[in-house]
């Protein structure tokens, strides 16, 4: 054999532990360091909605959006006008988008006619905003204005979403999955939703519908991915107590390991139309909407992996060993590998003999028996 053949047929066998186990990743067992590290993630993300809270968009909270093309605007010098039109300081003003498609958007709270009027015709005479096709005009400025009451009935319908769609998981879970798969699998939900929203307090990113729909389609993806790794762990652990050979906790492992590279292929395959999409919205057009949409996903779908693999799994392994037929289990397993039970084997060997066998059916015996053809069953 030659030596690149050789290689590709390492590297080959490399991946093939992966799915028989053989030198696999140890997931489950770094049990302690995936809880340690989930916890210090709810912590600071509990923390910090709240202490910090959420950035609510306009939908939410009410109030008036001005904006306008960037061009060579200075976002301080354009804010400070505003504030001397109206006599109210802006909740936040930014520059989205990149290149020719940035745009200078300033909100605030609910103003008046009156004032929104004032705001855009002082702006348009200090800095001269030009519109999309470079013409200088006081309708490039423009406003949008959400009332206080259509802001407070968006989030009241964002919480039923919300509500209903962890009613509708749990559901699912129950019917779906085992016992403690359900458990092990809305517990990792739960953390996501939780981690996701902690990091939109921490760094103060806006919280637009957008945002929603992108949050629940992504916790859809996670406990989609978990559901398959734990099929592949129920498949693991079929007759696993009738059997010293492995715990449940080894067979989990396996399994993980065996759906880690279609995790990673889905997750790569999911996150580059998001990218492009963020690329689109953001650096080419400065589209708010696609922007949201784009940046939940992509932190979501990153996120919702590495739960499905590190901290469910692990959930689903401490649910089980709780049980006492699994922990009597696991020391026969123990004292099998130590020795300490050497009827082990004729213990398992006993199932196998029990199996049903069909024999050659017994010729007739007589003057008029007639010879008969035998059979017997095609070994596999």
């Amino acid at each position: 054999m030659s030596t690149a053949n050789a290689t590709r047929t390492t590297r080959r066998s490399r991946f093939d532990r992966l799915y028989t186990g053989d030198g696999a990743i140890d997931f489950v067992g770094r049990s302690k360091l995936w809880y340690t590290i989930t916890l210090v993630l709810l912590v600071i993300s509990i923390a910090a909605m709240l202490l910090r809270g959420f950035n609510l968009g306009i939908d939410f909270e009410g109030g008036t959006k001005i904006s306008m093309p960037a061009g060579d605007l200075v976002a301080e010098e354009v804010e400070q006008t505003f504030v001397e039109a109206t006599g109210v300081t802006p909740e936040l003003t930014q520059i989205v988008g990149a290149g020719d498609s940035r745009v200078l958007e300033i909100n605030s709270e609910h103003l008046s006619q009156e004032q929104i009027d004032n705001a855009r015709q002082e702006i348009y005479d200090q800095h001269q905003p030009a519109d999309s096709e470079g013409n200088v005009t006081p309708d490039a400025i423009g406003d949008s204005t959400v009332s206080e009451s259509w802001g407070s009935t968006i989030t009241n319908r964002m919480l039923l979403a919300m509500g209903v769609f962890f009613l509708a998981a749990a559901v699912y879970v129950a019917v779906r999955l085992q016992r403690d798969m359900a458990l092990a699998a809305m517990g990792a939900l739960i953390a996501d939703g939780v981690i996701i929203l902690g990091i939109y307090a921490l760094f103060g990113l806006e919280i637009t519908p957008a945002m929603i729909i992108g949050l629940l389609t992504v916790l859809t993806f996670s406990l989609y991915d978990t559901v398959i790794v734990f099929d592949k762990v129920r498949e693991n652990t079929t007759g696993l107590l009738d059997s010293r050979r492995s715990t449940y906790a080894e067979q989990t492992n396996l399994a993980v390991n065996q759906t880690l590279m279609r995790s990673i292929s889905t997750s790569v395959i999911s996150a580059l139309p998001i990218i492009a999409l963020m690329i689109v919205a953001v650096w080419l057009m400065g589209v708010g909407t696609l922007r949201d949409l784009a940046l939940i996903q992509l932190i979501g779908v990153i996120e919702g992996v590495i739960s499905s693999l590190f901290l469910a799994s692990s959930l689903l392994v401490t649910f089980v060993n709780r049980r006492r037929a699994y922990r009597e289990h696991n020391r026969e397993v123990e004292a099998y590998r130590a020795g300490e039970l050497d009827d082990a084997a004729a213990g398992e060997g006993a199932a196998s003999s029990s199996r049903r066998t069909v024999e050659a059916p017994v010729a007739p015996s007589g003057p008029t028996s007639q010879p008969t053809a035998s059979w017997r069953p095609g070994a596999r």
